[in-house]
């Protein structure tokens, strides 16, 4: 369909020029504008990709910087990752797996009728998806000192912000809660305390 051409694309993933020859670097961003546009003055087009040690890290050599999309299956998840009891966690997507440097993903599972332990998360925020179940979050609210259930349904989202003590509970005594997780670190961050 005219307009929806696109590209080519490099196929040497391991290229010594690293992302250069995918043409991230200067001839990329000057052709595409981006030069002037205000990046060359932040210093992002003079330093390419390239020159920022991504080319030379392990990512372009290893093949995760130019390989592209990676795909995980749900068999694939790595339960060596930080839990907390009362449930199980298992990641997805995150620096040791894929290569991830700003993001982590995951599965948690909570048995019928679970709590876990009271645990945050540091500096990540996550947010959470409900796959199925009946899963609560409950918190301390700051200002009025008392407890809050917050009780989604498959299909909401949670949010929870960085450093708020917290626990999940499965609110059903015979299916278990299956939830996604994605959280603003790399590495899953757990931090578990003994109280809210």
């Amino acid at each position: 369909m005219p307009g929806n051409e696109t590209a080519p694309r490099s196929t040497a993933a391991g290229d010594a020029a690293g992302l250069a020859a995918a043409g991230l670097a200067a001839a990329g961003l000057a052709a595409a504008g981006l030069a002037a546009s205000g990046l060359a003055a932040s210093g992002l087009a003079a330093s390419g990709l390239a020159a920022s040690g991504l080319a030379a890290s392990g990512l372009a050599a290893s093949g995760l910087a130019a390989s592209g999309l990676r795909l995980i299956r749900a068999g694939d998840l790595s339960g060596a990752t930080a839990q907390t009891s009362g449930m199980a966690r298992a990641a997805a997507i995150s620096g040791d797996l894929v290569g991830a440097q700003s993001l982590w993903m995951g599965r948690t599972v909570l048995p019928p009728g679970a709590s876990s332990g009271d645990h945050h998360h540091g500096e990540s925020e996550t947010g959470i998806y409900v796959v199925s179940g009946s899963p609560a979050f409950v918190f301390r609210d700051p200002a009025s000192g008392e407890l809050v259930r917050l009780a989604p349904a498959p299909g909401d989202y949670i949010w929870v912000p960085p450093h708020v003590p917290h626990r999940e509970e499965n609110r059903s005594p015979d299916t278990e809660a299956v939830v996604v997780i994605a959280r603003s670190t790399q590495e899953a961050i757990v931090v578990n305390v003994s109280g809210l």
